[in-house]
């Protein structure tokens, strides 16, 4: 069976330089991995990762913990983290701690203490300091995506600028009766992201000198199904409806505009709907939306990982803003020209 050697010899390569470039780590040119590439299949070499793995210290491998994987959010990160991890030769794996607080503690506390990966992702989880110094002191590096984690690198978008921003847009277009859709209690757990999307709508109307009505303040669970469900309701429960509605998550303004139309609302000739994602389905709806970029988060999350790991630039405790991307389209208009203005 040939080996590591035998590939070297080959590709007229060092063994050093065939590890590097078969692996996909460290710094090799182009043409000498396609060298060693080129070698290794004439030979039908396979590197052994778990030979690899005992020389160089690594299991090429990083733990993605997360509080679901069915949500449009936490998937769209782990489809970003997978692919670059891919690209690195890197495998993955993926902690779901859905299933309540003994399933987090299993997992924060066993399973990634076990040394079996080389670093670790949390997606939106607010961990301890007692769960973060746990990690650091195996040398296990870590990147949080979705809020401030204490001595560790994070990437975050800012969640109450661009929620005023969102009802900024309203207002410049006219509209004083505006609906706001948050996210159930639930979902205060770990980075409060519904109470801090709705104090970003708050300030917004604030300043402008707009009400903020009780009744126009409704919750749904962040999907399509549950946000339909409590659109209906507000559109339905009185004779006044809002001329707008600011959703705190994509799938929520879908919900919303979906609830509309069985009203006969036109969207926006009669209801505008903005949302904050930048959810694939925004297009075929022309839903008007922040786009967080949610794999793209997830990308720099693995470069700022394999980078630390790589002895080049270390994570750190770098807190990062990610940009986002103010994404005009059709479901936000003036409002009806027989809305009266409604002011504090």
């Amino acid at each position: 069976m040939p080996g590591i050697k035998d590939v070297a010899e080959r590709s007229g390569l060092s063994i050093a330089t065939v590890s590097r470039a078969l692996s996909g780590k460290g710094n090799v040119s182009a043409r000498s991995r396609e060298r060693a590439r080129a070698a290794a299949a004439e030979l039908g070499f396979v590197l052994s990762y778990h030979a690899s793995s005992l020389a160089s210290g690594r299991n090429h491998n990083v733990g993605v913990v997360v509080p679901s994987v069915h949500r449009w959010f936490f998937s769209s990160v782990v489809e970003g983290v997978s692919a670059t991890l891919l690209d690195a030769g890197y495998d993955l794996t993926l902690y779901n701690v859905s299933e309540g607080q003994e399933r987090r503690h299993s997992v924060l506390n066993d399973f990634l203490l076990r040394k079996r990966v080389d670093a670790v992702i949390a997606v939106s989880l607010e961990l301890s300091e007692a769960e973060i110094d746990q990690l650091l002191a195996i040398h296990r590096p870590i990147v949080g995506i979705g809020g401030p984690l204490p001595g560790a690198s994070t990437i975050r978008i800012n969640d109450s600028g661009i929620a005023e921003a969102a009802a900024r847009h309203l207002i410049q277009l006219g509209h004083s009766r505006i609906a706001h859709m948050t996210g159930d209690a639930a979902y205060e757990q770990d980075f409060r992201l519904p109470g801090t999307r709705q104090a970003g709508f708050k300030k917004a109307m604030r300043d402008a000198g707009l009400a903020v009505r009780p009744e126009w303040q409704v919750s749904a669970d962040f999907t399509i199904q549950g946000a339909y469900a409590s659109a209906r309701q507000l559109l339905g429960s009185s004779a006044e409806r809002p001329t707008a509605v600011f959703a705190a998550s994509d799938e929520m303004a879908i919900g919303t505009i979906l609830a509309a139309r069985d009203f006969g609302l036109s969207v926006p000739h009669d209801l505008s709907v903005i949302g904050i994602d930048g959810h694939e389905l925004g297009e075929v709806f022309g839903l008007t939306t922040i786009d967080q970029d949610a794999r793209g988060q997830g990308a720099l999350a693995v470069r700022r990982l394999l980078a630390g790991l790589d002895g080049g630039e270390d994570a750190g405790a770098a807190d990062t803003e990610y940009p986002t991307r103010f994404v005009i389209r059709s479901s936000t208009a003036v409002p009806p020209v027989d809305q009266g203005p409604l002011r504090n």
